[in-house]
């Protein structure tokens, strides 16, 4: 009896590799991962790391840039955002949201140069939508700073989330709605 040869896809390995890094990073932060961890998660040997991304920092900079795509496909960059609260809430507590969630992956640190380049950045793109989106001037520095303000207790509910706080981590999109709509209105005017 002959053992059945396991073809190699390399486009399934280190998209494993990425689903698998995302997870821990997010949940662990980049210091607390090792490569080890992440290879066992994604069922391949430790050496494809470093073929596929050269190093533990070439793959936390690629799980940033898969995040920051996400998000470009996300409420904050093509949809409309004709609701700004409703959309924030799906984005937190809606039913296609990650585990753990991959917003908090823009948390984590890595003293990347680049990996916090591709954060900053992301970040305040987010802001710039939400104020653009609430009908401010999103290059007015005050309403950029209230944006990010709204992206803070944004950020926040996430870490709650994943802290398991209740009623909070329970709460469903149209519970989260409404305190979001309240907090963009008072900062937010348009």
């Amino acid at each position: 009896m002959t053992t059945p040869v396991r073809r190699r896809d390399a486009a399934a390995t280190r998209k494993a590799l990425l689903d698998a890094a995302r997870r821990r990073f997010a949940a662990d932060g980049y210091t607390s991962t090792s490569v080890r961890d992440i290879a066992s998660d994604a069922g391949v040997n430790v050496a494809l790391i470093s073929r596929y991304f050269e190093s533990k920092e070439g793959l936390f900079r690629a799980c940033l840039r898969g995040t920051v795509d996400d998000l470009k496909q996300s409420v904050f960059e093509n949809l409309p955002l004709t609701d700004p609260p409703r959309q924030l809430a799906e984005k937190l507590a809606g039913p296609h949201t990650k585990e753990p969630n991959q917003l908090l992956l823009l948390l984590r640190t890595s003293g990347d140069e680049t990996a916090e380049r591709i954060r900053r950045e992301t970040l305040e793109s987010i802001s710039r939508r939400l104020a653009t989106a609430a009908g401010s001037d999103s290059d007015d520095p005050r309403i950029l700073l209230n944006a990010q303000v709204v992206l803070s207790a944004a950020l926040g509910v996430l870490i709650l989330r994943s802290a398991a706080l209740q009623p909070l981590a329970a709460a469903d999109q149209d519970q989260l709605a409404e305190p979001l709509r309240v907090m963009i209105a008072a900062l937010l005017p348009g």
